[in-house]
């Protein structure tokens, strides 16, 4: 008599898979993030082990304002072989990114909850309810939203002059100001060059164009290490003397890339710019 087969790879884990899930209306037990964004909403709001894994981006100082909090978890590259494996039953996920494994992991069974990257103010609040009532944790939610909308408050535009700023990073991309970045600038008091412009989502801003503005501030995006043709406009001459005339920050990326109450520390930087500027006064 032959001995029995052991079960594929593919039952097994499935079986663990559902040994894993939690009792209807339970908080998830093994959540994997695969996006940036979620990956520090999910640091932000789950309980102690909750988190199974984060993408591997989490880690990178570059990108994610808690790269130092990521190191506590494990990561994944985002393919769906290996997120299966780790037995998730639940999958925070962006509306842009690893398409594939998010549609592989549904057609396996895997709950999956996408996040859409935030353009406002307002939908990084939304973002923060979808992931607190998706782990359950509502309560950890509502503290964090009342922790954020205190700082904006605090934070809040005085009244007076608006000086003119101009975000310029990578390839002459500027925010304008239905973005988040361009909410932001308008809530430190600043008005923004790009919507001047047209730019209402977005968009490259010629360096010409910026250097004949002449904006009263210049937020420059932060170089990555090595070299890239996208980031050469931001060593340009032009743009460097520009910026010696001028005041010009380089607030960090990674506060404001995804909206999260790390934006604060953006927002604080730009509020504090704009008050020292002359033409605030």
């Amino acid at each position: 008599m032959r001995p029995p087969r052991a079960p594929p790879a593919a039952l097994a884990l499935a079986l663990a898979l559902a040994a894993a899930a939690p009792a209807a209306g339970g908080a998830p037990a093994r959540v994997v993030s695969l996006n940036l964004c979620t990956d520090q909403l999910a640091m932000l709001l789950a309980a102690p082990g909750q988190i199974a894994a984060l993408s591997h981006v989490a880690r990178d100082p570059r990108a994610s304002a808690m790269a130092t909090e990521a190191m506590a978890h494990p990561v994944t590259h985002g393919g769906a072989e290996e997120v299966f494996a780790l037995a998730p039953d639940l999958v925070l996920a962006g509306t842009f990114t690893t398409r594939a494994t998010v549609e592989l992991l549904r057609r396996l069974g895997v709950a999956v909850v996408e996040v859409p990257p935030p353009g406002s103010v307002a939908a990084a609040r939304a973002a923060i309810v979808t992931v607190g009532a998706a782990l359950g944790r509502e309560a950890a939610a509502a503290a964090l939203l009342a922790e954020f909308d205190a700082g904006l408050a605090r934070l809040a535009a005085p009244p007076g002059p608006r000086p003119r700023a101009a975000i310029y990073a990578a390839a002459g991309w500027t925010g304008g100001a239905a973005s988040l970045s361009g909410e932001i600038l308008s809530r430190a008091g600043l008005a923004n060059l790009a919507a001047e412009l047209g730019l209402d989502a977005g968009g490259y801003l010629p360096l010409e164009l910026l250097v004949l503005a002449e904006p009263a501030l210049l937020v420059l995006a932060r170089p990555y290490p090595g070299a890239s043709r996208a980031e050469e406009l931001l060593t340009h001459p032009a743009l460097a003397a520009l910026a010696a005339g001028r005041p010009a920050i380089r607030p960090d990326d990674a506060d404001w890339v995804c909206g999260t109450p790390h934006l604060l520390r953006a927002l604080a930087a730009l509020r504090a710019a704009r008050d020292l500027l002359p033409e605030a006064r």
